[in-house]
């Protein structure tokens, strides 16, 4: 029953947005996360990000990424090296008319968990070499903070609802340091050690504006 009600709210929530992203404020992220054990010391992570300015069908950015992770400590500590491919469809000044740009990204990233009583706490350390098409080397770091609380039992194990905050900060090599921040609640789902989902808001604050979304997200071990 559980699982119904979760898709049927995601559901209404992408339908109730506008077509158009020029009427639009409230974009639509739609995220797949998975991570393969191949065996206690090394992990395969890939992800699709399917993100959109309105609902879905006006596509803002489409960014897939890999990587081959290493546990320091089973399950606490990750070290991983990946690639990312990121097309992205930016709208001219404010104006009908899209530019196509893809990027290539290589990084590196460390990844501890530790838990305060009940609460989930990970931090994610990640540095970024970005080939952007048009664009010299560009480098970016970013800092990851997540809090993952259950609420229908006293740990997150199946069939569990958890409350799910987390805040991201980007920063830049270049003479702007700032480059975003990312602010994010939501609620999920864990319906096995295969499986969890999880639906919420995002605000990502620019340096000269602020962008709304609403997050879907699956995350698949295996």
């Amino acid at each position: 029953m559980n699982k119904i009600v979760f898709i049927c709210v995601s559901i209404l929530v992408i339908m109730s947005s506008s077509s158009y992203a020029q009427n639009s404020d409230l974009g639509n992220w739609l995220l797949y996360f998975g991570n393969k054990k191949i065996n206690a010391k090394w992990n395969w992570h890939h992800e699709i990000q399917y993100r959109n300015y309105n609902a879905i069908g006006d596509l803002e950015q489409l960014l897939l990424r890999t990587g081959i992770g290493y546990n320091l400590t089973e399950n606490n500590n990750n070290l991983l090296l990946g690639y990312g491919f990121i097309h992205s469809q930016n709208y001219v000044d404010n104006l009908d008319e899209k530019v196509n740009i893809n990027e290539h990204r290589i990084f590196q990233q460390f990844i501890t968990r530790h838990s305060i009583s009940r609460v989930k706490v990970q931090h994610r350390y990640r540095f970024e070499q970005r080939w952007v098409e048009g664009a010299d080397l560009r480098l970016r770091f970013r800092y990851f903070l997540s809090l993952n609380i259950p609420i229908n039992n006293q740990d997150i194990i199946d069939n569990t609802w958890y409350g799910s905050i987390y805040n991201e900060i980007f920063i830049n090599d270049q003479q702007i340091l700032f480059d975003r921040n990312r602010l994010y609640f939501g609620i999920g789902y864990r319906l096995n050690q295969t499986a969890k989902f999880e639906f919420g808001y995002m605000n990502q604050f620019l340096n000269r504006e602020n962008r709304d979304q609403i997050n879907l997200i699956t995350f698949i071990n295996f």
